[in-house]
């Protein structure tokens, strides 16, 4: 598997605005990874490749979700969250990529999900604060992914339920799930530590 293979087949699937996103998600990514001892090779990877179907036409990720076996319920919530199922398939299809993290970390870094690894982490909060991200609250969660990954990506979840809140969108329980699995890990985390002081 040739990264640089990897890397022109993406750009040809976006605009240049988005591959300018992507580009950012990947040195975000590699930055929390070294920051928060994981595996940088994978989060680049993963980054690189986690919009990979975003820019395809509605219709095609519909087809996709249909014809391939991915999650039936993606259909009944926002468009926003199919390209992340249809990508994961789509690049092990089309490229050969057959690393199931790297591919988790594709398939759920808009949902997020319960019990979430370290790398489907990494991607999901370098996707919420790569440096062309412009939105209230941004800036907090960088601040917060200084020292606390779990703390500042259930920020980034806390943000995005808001924003369907507001909207009076229905919130895909995969999203809901990860932040409270998120909250039972940073609480546990801090009984482990008061334990150990």
């Amino acid at each position: 598997m040739n990264l640089e293979v990897l890397r022109e087949a993406t750009r040809a699937q976006m605009p240049e605005k988005r591959w300018r996103h992507t580009l950012g998600v990947v040195d975000t990514a590699i930055t929390l990874a070294h920051r928060f001892g994981g595996d940088p090779d994978k989060a680049e990877l993963a980054a690189l490749l986690h919009d990979y179907a975003k820019a395809w036409p509605i219709s095609r990720q519909e087809q996709a979700i249909r014809e391939y076996d991915l999650p039936p319920e993606l259909l009944e919530y926002d468009k926003e969250l199919w390209h992340a199922h249809v990508g994961a398939w789509a690049v092990r299809e089309e490229h050969g990529v057959d690393d199931e993290e790297v591919l988790n970390a594709i398939r759920y870094h808009t949902s997020g999900r319960e019990y979430m690894t370290l790398l489907e982490k990494i991607v999901c909060l370098a996707d919420y604060i790569e440096p062309g991200r412009d939105y209230p609250g941004v800036n907090k969660i960088r601040q917060l992914a200084e020292h606390n990954l779990e703390e500042a990506l259930t920020v980034g979840l806390d943000s995005t339920i808001t924003v369907l809140l507001e909207r009076g969108q229905r919130i895909f329980p995969l999203t809901v799930l990860a932040r409270n699995d998120l909250i039972r890990f940073r609480n546990e985390h801090k009984r482990t530590e008061t334990i150990g002081g």
